[in-house]
């Protein structure tokens, strides 16, 4: 595939090739083949040389997407605003996974601050060492926050991933005319190529109507994300018996319940890349200079939840999850009047809650222990379509 995209930088493409190289040692030693979750876990996370562990600029005007806590302060303000509410039940405690360039943070530590809520420690469990040295610089004045190497054994408080199950490597499973395969990665004479081999029955069978979709289909399926989802509950459930607090975990992701991704018609599965803010669907293409992600299986992920032990608390669209949660207010902190400062802050409220924007393909799975979400989140609950 001929992709017209921006040139990197020598040393850039130096990285990606030396990353490129080390993935083809890994399937080598793998005896010619390796699983596209094993593909993807180097492109994104090999020490020093993938998307999330390199020094390349990832978030922002500058890097190759942009998430809601870039767009506006109103975001990071919403959810402050809830975990002040949960904090009665939780403990003034937040954990955050995957925290960017540190801008969620700041901007809930600041509504926080602002609304004389004192917060125990904001921890921060960040794999890659570029952003975490983005966000101890975004987050100097917040002492409170601290970092760590791998999720904590117990813990009870609010934790947030804001898109960061979409990260998580993903294997890859196509129907034939003979049952499932598994789709893989093999060396070729231009580079990396696909090779499908026999699947594993357990991999098929997230999949609800597995035996009644055509040859040809091909989707993911999200083993890791699952595993993530079963620790929490441990970490949780633990958090709860050591602390007597409860704990409630918010996932903020783009994704479908399991119906809607495993459609018929969704039949090349969900998987995007990009790279200086281009979409494109070549994942082989500057191993480690861009992102590679899929859609959120969200039943899955609830149903790993609940079998840890977590309550569902709610599933709901992003729009209905911001609106319920009192973003409208915050944005009417600002004066109408004072156009200069309310529509850009309008507009960008606007970008996370409307369906053609961000408000209907991110959702929100809220799971926990010990706690239950306010009544004007429950409004828009969905959970029923998981």
């Amino acid at each position: 595939m001929q992709l017209q995209l921006p040139e990197p930088s020598p040393e850039a493409l130096a990285a990606s090739h030396s990353l490129q190289a080390l993935i083809a040692r890994h399937i080598r030693q793998g005896g010619g083949w390796i699983s596209f979750a094993q593909y993807m876990e180097q492109v994104l996370y090999a020490p020093g040389l993938g998307y999330y562990s390199g020094g390349a600029a990832k978030l922002g005007k500058d890097g190759d997407f942009t998430t809601a806590p870039e767009i506006t302060p109103l975001f990071g303000a919403t959810l402050a605003r809830l975990a002040a509410d949960l904090f009665a039940r939780t403990g003034p405690r937040i954990l955050e996974f995957g925290a960017g360039t540190g801008r969620l943070a700041h901007d809930i530590l600041t509504e926080l601050r602002a609304a004389g809520v004192a917060v125990d420690s904001y921890a921060i469990v960040e794999l890659s060492g570029e952003l975490r040295a983005r966000q101890e610089q975004t987050l100097r004045d917040f002492p409170e926050v601290r970092w760590l190497d791998r999720m904590p054994e117990a813990f009870s408080g609010v934790v947030l991933g804001n898109e960061v199950l979409d990260a998580m490597p993903v294997s890859l499973v196509v129907r034939t005319a003979d049952g499932w395969a598994e789709r893989g990665v093999a060396l070729g004479g231009q580079g990396f190529v696909f090779e499908d081999r026999p699947c594993d029955p357990a991999l098929a069978a997230q999949i609800p109507d597995q035996h009644g979709l055509a040859p040809g289909y091909l989707t993911e399926v999200h083993p890791v994300a699952a595993g993530f989802m079963r620790s929490l509950a441990a970490m949780l459930t633990a958090g709860r018996a050591r602390d007597g607090k409860g704990g409630v975990a918010l996932l903020i992701d783009y994704g479908f319940p399991a119906h809607e991704y495993y459609h018929p018609q969704r039949r090349q599965g969900t998987l995007m890349c990009h790279y200086r803010h281009h979409a494109h669907p070549d994942p082989f293409y500057l191993p480690g200079l861009q992102d590679v992600t899929a859609h959120v299986d969200f039943t899955t992920m609830a149903l790993a939840a609940s079998g840890g032990g977590l309550d569902l608390l709610g599933y709901t669209s992003q729009a209905a999850f911001l609106l319920g949660a009192g973003i409208g207010d915050l944005l009417l902190r600002t004066p109408p009047e004072d156009a200069m400062r309310y529509l850009p802050q309008a507009n960008a409220m606007q970008k996370l809650i409307s369906p053609a924007e961000m408000g209907e393909l991110f959702k929100v799975l809220a799971v926990g222990t010990g706690a239950e979400l306010p009544d004007a989140l429950l409004r828009g609950d969905r959970s029923h379509r998981l």
